[in-house]
């Protein structure tokens, strides 16, 4: 028959009242009478002594030690049984007993913080940069040795990237079409030249608007699908098993979906293009009383090749540049959960931004070389 369990007490020795002597079990068992016992010891005492102590486990040895350093008291010099002393002194040397980190906010702290966020930056941009220049010549060997280009996973990628994205960008740039042209027709209003939202929304949405909403689209939406992915087979160490196999992550993993963006997004900006032009013509057809066969001659009599192909030229950069942002930060997580979703949003935001930053570069281009 089992001897029933002896809960936790503190007595406190009669010769000398600031000794306390521990009886009974210290375990997980017993946490709320452990803790109360440790609650209503005295104020007063000075010494410990556990070696009448039964049994021991963990819980028992840290809220010893976090009692030891609420009374100021030396935990080394608490009296443990030889049969115990193993597991406290394993349990000591493990307690994490430094001082909290305090956040610096003095002009000099604000420095390194900015110091430590550039140096980040550069080495993001390092790392891009030579990925780029991998994936260059692994495409340069790809169009020397086809047998290496994986047809299914490209389309399949394809699909992903473009099919599947076509309702959402043809709906955005329609609505984003008619936006800007009742915001055109406001203005020209007032001088009754109404009819000149023809010329404001094909300019605008054949050189900007098109292909910049396109590549913030799949920014938001592939680059981050790219980064969880990846990162996924990260995490589970696929990408490790590929390599033992002896094959390459970049040419299995990285350029079929490059590719799928290259050729997808040039399409998906098209799309686009059409799709803003129609929310211009319903504009001009229900609100501002265009026919729609006058404002679609007014287009015709107007419209100009090279403003589509402005805006079709930044479309592979932008495709490029997604692909790399979300392959890398993607072969960048470190193997755990909140790795990955901190990459996936640094891939996003990363992507979004230069994006943006590109095509403001590329417009000024443009605009300074008369096209």
């Amino acid at each position: 028959m089992t001897a029933p369990a002896n809960p936790p007490n503190i007595e406190i020795d009669a010769e000398d009242g600031s000794r306390l002597r521990l009886v009974g079990q210290w375990t997980l068992g017993f946490a709320d009478e452990v803790g109360a016992c440790l609650r209503a010891a005295p104020e007063d005492a000075r010494e410990v002594d556990a070696g009448s102590v039964e049994r021991i486990d963990s819980l028992g040895v840290l809220q010893l030690l976090r009692f030891a350093r609420r009374r100021g008291l030396a935990f080394e010099e608490f009296g443990f049984h030889d049969d115990h002393r193993t597991l406290v002194e394993a349990i000591g040397d493990v307690a994490d007993d430094r001082p909290t980190h305090k956040r610096e906010y003095g002009f000099a702290a604000a420095l390194a913080r900015l110091g430590f966020a550039v140096q980040d930056n550069w080495r993001e941009t390092i790392a891009l940069v030579s990925f780029l220049g991998e994936n260059l010549a692994k495409l340069g060997r790809l169009l020397k040795e086809p047998s290496r280009f994986r047809l299914t996973s490209t389309v399949h990628h394809m699909e992903q990237v473009g099919l599947d994205a076509v309702p959402l960008v043809m709906l955005l740039s329609y609505l984003v079409g008619a936006v800007i042209a009742f915001l055109g027709a406001t203005i020209l209003a007032d001088f009754g030249a109404e009819i000149f939202v023809v010329e404001l929304v094909s300019v605008a949405f054949l050189r900007e608007f098109a292909v910049l909403l396109t590549a913030i689209i799949l920014a938001g939406r592939t680059a981050s699908a790219f980064t969880a992915q990846i990162g996924a087979m990260v995490s589970r160490e696929e990408v490790d098993a590929i390599r033992t196999l002896g094959l390459d992550p970049v040419d299995l993993l990285v350029l079929p979906r490059i590719i799928a963006l290259l050729v997808m997004l040039p399409l998906l900006t098209f799309l686009a293009m059409i799709a803003g032009l129609a929310g211009g013509l319903s504009v001009g057809a229900f609100s501002l009383e265009i026919p729609p066969q006058a404002y679609l001659a007014r287009m015709q009599d107007t419209f100009q090749l090279r403003h589509m192909l402005v805006g079709l030229s930044k479309a592979p950069l932008f495709a490029l540049l997604i692909g790399l942002i979300g392959c890398l930060e993607g072969l960048q997580v470190q193997g755990t959960a909140q790795s990955v979703g901190e990459r996936t949003t640094s891939s996003v935001v990363q992507a979004i931004s230069l994006v943006i930053v590109i095509d403001a570069a590329a417009a000024i281009w443009f605009m300074h070389m008369g096209w």
